[in-house]
């Protein structure tokens, strides 16, 4: 029975021995599974990153080449009412010069009217001409300045919308991509938890087989023995019965 409890012992430690490397081998495969949600978590970091400054950038490049176009604009209009504002000027003093030489040529038509009265009435009519042509020049210029303030509100309002919309383009965008991430993630853990079911399985397996093995090669050294046992009860009985035969005659002769 040494023998056999020698056995039961071997049996024993090569559970053990098998249950240690199944249980190291789980460990390190729950460790690469850690590694690889790492990994990924860092990339998806990562990406995300590179997306927000992409944005910064594109934000930056955005809002220069808008203030660059409402520059260009106002430079536009302010280019055209001056080019306005300079005809309007050259418009008055043509219009003031041949009000003025017509009045000459009136005032020279008529001898009986005095030089002082002359000058008197020239006078007043500069005066008048003036007062009226600074009158329009300053009507002028307030319309220019309400076309050009109502530009420049136009003109804000449209950069507002255009941030607005670039904006809510790149949150999209931001979205999309924690989306498409967030569905990586979950494919991965699913894929992982069934690499893990599959392993376990396996695992189970191997340890069910080696129990069924070990407890089939027990059984089948416990019919050896038992078998070995009876032969050798079968052997004693025979030497016995043959030990009493010899000795009855013995006994009988004397």
């Amino acid at each position: 029975m040494s023998g056999y409890k020698r056995m039961r012992r071997q049996h024993q430690k090569q559970l053990i021995a098998l249950e240690n490397r199944l249980k190291a081998e789980m460990d390190e495969h729950r460790l690469r599974l850690q590694k690889e949600l790492e990994t990924q978590a860092n990339n998806t970091y990562i990406e995300l990153e590179k997306l927000a400054k992409r944005h910064v950038a594109q934000t930056d490049k955005e809002m220069k080449t808008v203030a660059a176009e409402e520059r260009r604009i106002q430079q536009q209009i302010v280019a055209q009412q001056k080019k306005e504002l300079t005809t309007f000027l050259e418009n008055q003093k043509k219009e003031y010069r041949l009000c003025k030489d017509k009045i000459k040529e009136e005032m020279n038509e008529d001898p009986c009217t005095a030089k002082e009265e002359k000058q008197e009435r020239l006078s007043r009519h500069k005066e008048t001409m003036q007062r009226s042509q600074a009158e329009e020049e300053a009507h002028l210029l307030a319309q220019q300045r309400l076309v050009y303030d109502r530009s420049c509100r136009a003109l804000k309002r449209r950069s507002v919308i255009r941030r607005h919309e670039f904006e809510q383009e790149q949150l999209r965008e931001e979205l999309n991509k924690k989306r498409m991430q967030k569905e990586m993630e979950h494919a991965l853990m699913i894929r992982q938890d069934e690499s893990t079911q599959d392993l376990e399985r396996r695992q189970l397996q191997m340890l069910q087989k080696l129990r069924v093995d070990l407890m089939r090669l027990q059984h089948q050294t416990e019919l050896e023995n038992q078998e070995e046992y009876n032969n050798r009860r079968k052997r004693e009985l025979h030497r016995k019965h043959t030990l009493e035969k010899r000795q009855q005659p013995e006994t009988s002769r004397s």
